[in-house]
């Protein structure tokens, strides 16, 4: 994530590294584990073989029944050949590239109103604060395309919700004359706040078959960092949740940061809370626990919404010092009603978002649920998005059963946090306040819990007790739709050095990153892992496997990901700095893996200085969803370094979904 503010402010709470614990490194286990390549020869390879056909394992035997032909007139359409397009190459272009026979249409940029009551957006930055909780959000991030029947059939491709996340913002470019000094104007301010949070857009195909927003629909709603939300789970009312707002500690306004997503079972939409610290400030010399692990500002907030010249505590809130508060001004608890999953129902638009406690406080990059199985538990997966933290999961206490199933399922569960062992096998440790083995190691670390409403408020301080893996940030999330198995983005680590290594590890200032994937076994606190893929240039291989990176696919700073329903992996990258401005890699982009056989092929790439970030499909797989966030992140009023999606010599940059569509309204990836 950047950071372009066009003022000096304090960037400590981006990305901090927080994690000084002394538990094992990913990189410290992973030479280890490069030999035991059992997982992949006797688990996946014939699990993925097994679910895509039987026939696929023995097709030359001769025992195998010859197929049936049918008559001409009933012959099924051939299957889509997957991965049949040719691979496009690098560039830093300011524009979308897709392969041949393809075509990417820009949609619902940032300023894009939702409803007629409200003026379009206007170029030069000149929209309100009042306008902005009116129109789509900046810089889009994690997506979700709920067709209008994905309650009942499920198969609607034609009109649907688009639900989308918007991470954070460019004051240097959103406002006419860029942000104005300390202490920020109070509708500057308004406007940074709306431009973060959700977009739910109604949109439906024209008579041309082209997606469009159904302007004015009641279903249209912008959700920014001040709408009212509820908080549920086990740290609701809990002390450490009370503010001025909400003196009970049941309530708090907005969601920030919002990076990853997910969905549920039961339809509907799950936002992460990612890098949400450094937007509140506490100038205290000793910061509660709760601030101070999780990279609380320690000066001035990200974008000094603090310092709004207005007496509203919708802004002064985000001073969370001590010595700031008095009785009619208390919000020293305030950051703690941030870095929790946010679940919001598409299709009501009057419904309370929740902040699902239960699930755990970190910088939550998104959420991914394992295939439901009626009678049983619900699963997923999340990664904490911060140098050496960890990914966790968490497993419902009731069972799934999709006549009841809902929200309630995510406020009663356990919650685990994940070690790598150096022989491929791995464990999920309980953070249970009940549980005697944690108790006994948070003893013995001489930390103390009151509650698991505590351990959750301070769930990275949980998981340093129980002895996690610390990672390479751990972003995105995927399961895999017929196997099952979980792969999890590792986008870098240039904070490991050399000293932490031993010398079979080759990952020493980890700048590409990687993927990593496992197998859940039966019993629910164990599982096996292996190493799908290392990220790099060209000539990059893979220890253990055929794969070697080519012109074709390599890549670095592997970010978003999801499956496709034809178990088509989709890697997203997120390269910033140097890394992204020059080198082999071009501008951001997106390839595409077969999981199976480590087949990648490069599939997009996005305009200058952007992310390829967010992912999502129509159930007919025949339009493609995907955001283009920050294009042109280093621009300021004066200077454009792009003017994507306008392309023109004015233009500021604005963020984008766009609509891939193959020309022959053939299935995406084929």
């Amino acid at each position: 994530m950047q950071n372009n503010t066009g003022f000096e402010i304090d960037n400590s709470g981006i990305d901090p590294q927080t994690n000084f614990s002394a538990n094992a490194e990913f990189a410290d286990i992973l030479a280890a584990n490069m030999q035991r390549r059992s997982f992949l020869k006797g688990t996946l390879g014939t699990a993925v073989a097994t679910v895509f056909g039987g026939s696929l394992i023995g097709c030359n035997s001769s025992s195998s029944p010859a197929p049936v032909a049918l008559p001409a007139a009933v012959q099924p359409p051939p299957a889509p050949v997957l991965m049949g397009f040719n691979a496009i190459a690098t560039n830093r272009l300011d524009t979308i590239t897709v392969p041949d026979g393809y075509t990417a249409r820009t949609f619902l940029p940032m300023g894009t109103p939702l409803t007629g009551n409200y003026p379009a957006y206007r170029e030069g930055g000149t929209n309100t604060g009042a306008e902005m909780e009116q129109q789509v959000g900046a810089h889009h991030d994690g997506m979700h395309f709920f067709p209008l029947d994905a309650r009942t059939t499920g198969n609607n491709s034609n009109e649907g919700l688009l639900v989308f996340n918007h991470e954070y913002c460019e004051p240097a470019t959103l406002h006419q004359n860029g942000p104005t000094g300390l202490p920020r104007p109070a509708d500057e301010v308004r406007k940074e706040i709306a431009v973060h949070g959700v977009t739910v857009a109604h949109v439906k195909k024209d008579a041309n078959g082209q997606f469009q927003l159904v302007q004015g629909s009641p279903l249209n709603r912008r959700i920014t960092g001040a709408t009212p939300m509820d908080i549920s789970g086990p740290a609701r009312g809990h002390a450490k949740m009370v503010t001025k707002y909400s003196t009970d500690g049941t309530r708090t306004r907005g969601t920030l940061n919002n990076c990853g997503n997910g969905y549920t079972p039961w339809g509907t939409y799950l936002t992460a809370e990612e890098n949400w610290a450094g937007y509140f400030a506490n100038t205290d010399a000793a910061q509660p626990r709760e601030h101070k692990r999780y990279g609380v500002a320690t000066k001035t907030s990200r974008y000094g919404w603090e310092t709004a010249d207005s007496g509203a505590d919708q802004y002064q809130r985000f001073n969370a010092s001590s010595i700031a508060t008095d009785a009619d001004r208390d919000y020293r608890n305030e950051p703690n009603t941030f870095g929790w999953i946010v679940e919001i129902d598409p299709f009501n638009p009057d419904s309370v978002p929740q902040k699902r406690t239960a699930l755990g406080r970190f910088g939550h990059e998104g959420v991914v649920f394992a295939p439901v199985v009626e009678g049983q538990p619900v699963v997923f997966y999340s990664g904490d998005d911060s140098t050496f933290e960890y990914i966790y999961k968490y497993v419902s206490k009731a069972p799934y059963y999709k006549a009841t199933a809902g929200g309630h399922l995510l406020n009663d569960g356990t919650l685990y946090v994940a070690k790598f062992n150096a022989d491929g096998s791995g464990e999920w440790l309980a953070l249970d306040y009940n549980s005697e083995t944690f108790r006994a190691k948070a003893l013995a670390a001489n930390v103390e819990f009151s509650s698991q409403a505590d351990v959750l408020i301070n769930t990275r301080l949980a998981a340093d007790v129980a002895g996690a893996t610390k990672m390479d940030r751990p972003e995105w999330g995927a399961v895999h739709p017929q196997s099952g198995e979980v792969y999890f983005t590792l986008t870098n680590n240039t904070a490991r050095t050399a000293a932490q290594l031993d010398a079979a590890n080759p990952r020493a200032n980890n700048a590409t990153g990687h993927i990593i994937r496992w197998r859940e076994r039966s019993a629910a606190a164990a599982f096996d892992w292996d190493i799908f893929m290392l990220a790099g240039d060209v000539g990059t291989a893979t220890p253990g496997t055929d794969l070697k990176l080519t012109a074709d696919n390599h890549l670095a700073s592997p970010d978003g990901l999801a499956f496709d329903k034809n178990g088509l992996l989709w890697i997203q990258t997120d390269m910033s700095g140097t890394q992204q401005g020059s080198g082999p890699y071009g501008n951001n982009q997106m390839v595409v893996a077969d999981a199976k056989t480590r087949k990648l092929k490069r599939f997009l790439v996005g305009p200058i200085d952007c992310e390829v970030t967010g992912i999502s499909w129509t159930p007919d797989m025949k339009t493609m969803f995907v955001n283009i966030q920050h294009p042109g992140d280093r621009s300021t009023v004066t200077k454009l370094t792009s003017t994507w999606p306008a392309n023109d010599s004015t233009s500021r940059p604005r963020s984008a979904t766009v609509i891939v569509t193959k020309n022959d309204g053939g299935v995406i990836g084929s």
